[in-house]
């Protein structure tokens, strides 16, 4: 399938030739009749370079689109931190993959953590989602832009943009407001992340310069795909954590052209051009960050989207996996596939963990022992990829979460091996 490269790029795209208007946005008559609409996802006077918003040329208007509904109850998917649904997260913790949830994939979601909410529109929530092959609703979001990432098999995701194919090792992220619908072949768990403040952008390098971390080329977006044949749509939408739905008689997924630079767009995380010490000492983790979303303080984050994958291990006289340490900001961990070289044992593949603001954690006792004893021969780290939602908020449990049997309830006992140094037993002052 056939994709537009270039991250936030101003694209142009036409299922029919002729679609798009020539040197206006809004003519008196749209070509062939269509309905041109602009989609914003920024504020209308936000700089250059932040000012976000594509013009859509489609059979009916998105006001078409809407009917009298009924709210429809969705237990664990939580879009707000407060003591009704979750409760304060003092330790490390970590999750065992959850259990394939029945359903359509909007009612298998369940939150483990969160902070901020939907209300404020600012901070974050993880969740766990089950997708299976049998017809699910088309979803609008109005809280937060959406970052899928499938476990186990590849998905579909068709947007009112055009179709975005997401295999095991991509992410895909769909803006706020934005119509989509999930389709799969196969049964596969999804990590879910919701961001409730301003959308993402690729973090600045800085020294770094021009080249390297997620390169802009790498991002794909769709080409127009519209739906013209009468089809009966049932379509769900979330507001403040509440969730209505409606039945059109129609497909909402009717955009015949459209250009910006706000859609939504896939990544191969496998691409990620990992920057790493050649000299000593294990670098900050900021320098793995693909995606970025800004909060309103200078250098502190919203929420960055951190990647692990295969790399190369060569520093010397360097403890290769991360340091044990404490952050001011919060870590939402998964595992898409393989073994995370710091958590060798009980991490798995569609689990997750959380270590909080000032929370210490680190590598578990057996990571510790091989890293800190073994010969410093360059080694290359394969077959892994894992992530980090690492957020300037701090997160809270939910209340799934705390009493899902997949909880790991023994999880800090990966540290109760560890011994103390070795000191002499008097010591001059």
């Amino acid at each position: 399938m056939f994709y537009l490269s270039g991250f936030r790029n101003h694209h142009s795209t036409e299922a029919l030739s002729g679609v798009l208007p020539i040197g206006q946005n809004s003519p008196q008559r749209c070509p062939f009749g269509l309905y041109a609409e602009q989609i914003s996802g920024s504020s209308f006077t936000a700089g250059q370079g932040h000012n976000l918003r594509s013009w859509l040329y489609r059979i009916r208007p998105s006001v078409a689109h809407r009917a009298d509904g009924k709210r429809v109850e969705v237990t664990n998917w939580v879009s707000q931190a407060d003591d009704s649904n979750t409760c304060i997260a003092f330790d490390p913790l970590r999750w065992c993959p959850l259990a394939d949830a029945a359903g359509h994939w909007v009612q298998s979601v369940r939150t483990l953590t969160i902070a901020g909410g939907a209300t404020s529109q600012t901070g974050m929530s993880a969740s766990i989602a089950t997708l299976h092959p049998e017809q699910q609703p088309v979803f609008q979001n109005h809280d937060a832009e959406m970052l899928v990432m499938p476990i186990s098999a590849a998905m579909t995701l068709r947007t009112e943009f055009g179709i975005l194919e997401v295999e095991v090792g991509h992410l895909a992220v769909v803006p706020r407001s934005v119509f989509v619908e999930f389709i799969g072949d196969q049964t596969t768990q999804l990590y879910l992340l919701e961001n409730y403040g301003i959308p993402f952008e690729l973090p600045h390098r800085g020294v770094i310069g021009a080249n390297g971390l997620a390169n802009e080329r790498d991002f794909e977006y769709p080409v127009a795909n519209y739906i013209k044949q009468p089809k009966d749509t049932w379509v769900m939408e979330k507001r403040e954590g509440e969730f209505r739905g409606f039945t059109l008689d129609h497909s909402p997924f009717d955009v015949v052209g459209w250009h910006g630079n706000h859609a939504p767009y896939r990544y191969d995380l496998r691409r990620f051009n990992t920057l790493g010490s050649i000299s000593y000492d294990h670098p900050d983790p900021s320098i793995f960050t693909v995606l970025s979303s800004p909060s309103q303080r200078a250098g502190v984050a919203n929420v960055d989207v951190v990647v692990f994958g295969n790399r190369w291990l060569v520093a010397d006289n360097t403890f290769r996996p991360p340091w044990y340490h404490r952050n001011v900001m919060s870590e939402f961990m998964g595992l898409i596939y393989g073994v995370y070289d710091a958590k060798p044992n009980g991490f798995l593949p569609g689990g997750a963990s959380l270590h909080n603001a000032g929370v210490s954690h680190g590598p578990d006792y057996e990571a510790y022992f091989k890293a800190s004893t073994s010969a410093l021969a360059p080694s290359k780290l394969e077959g892994t990829l894992a992530f980090m939602f690492e957020t300037s908020a701090p997160q809270r449990m939910t209340t799934f979460a705390a009493n899902t049997p997949e909880r790991q309830k023994d999880y800090v006992e990966c540290w109760k091996a560890i011994l103390p140094a070795n000191l002499p037993d008097s010591h001059r002052d």
